[in-house]
């Protein structure tokens, strides 16, 4: 075996450059916050939809709530379709629920 032995503390111990030329990580760059430009009338329009169809399957669902992660820099609140994939997750979760407390549970 040529050079050092790496035995697991090696390894750990050794030094490691920076992802980036600036000494920050690579992914600092992700979690920056970035200008947004501002919503168009119908992109409000559409959020505000979206809005309601969370709203009607959250009143008809047994969820007393939830969390959701954002993805892709922009909030997924500000997302219509992340907003309607929220509504259709809780509306599939109640029929997933609703099926398996038929005549045949308990």
């Amino acid at each position: 075996m040529k050079g050092k032995p790496m035995g697991l503390w090696s390894w750990f111990a050794r030094r490691r450059r920076p992802a980036t030329a600036a000494g920050r990580p690579a992914f600092a760059a992700a979690i920056e916050p970035k200008e947004q430009e501002p919503l168009t009338p119908e992109q409000v329009a559409d959020l505000k939809a979206a809005w309601a169809e969370l709203a009607e399957a959250a009143k008809e669902s047994a969820a007393t709530g939830f969390h959701a992660c954002s993805r892709g820099g922009k909030p997924w609140q500000e997302d219509p379709a992340a907003v309607r994939s929220m509504a259709a997750l809780l509306r599939r979760v109640d029929a997933e629920d609703a099926a398996t407390e038929g005549p045949t549970a308990k």
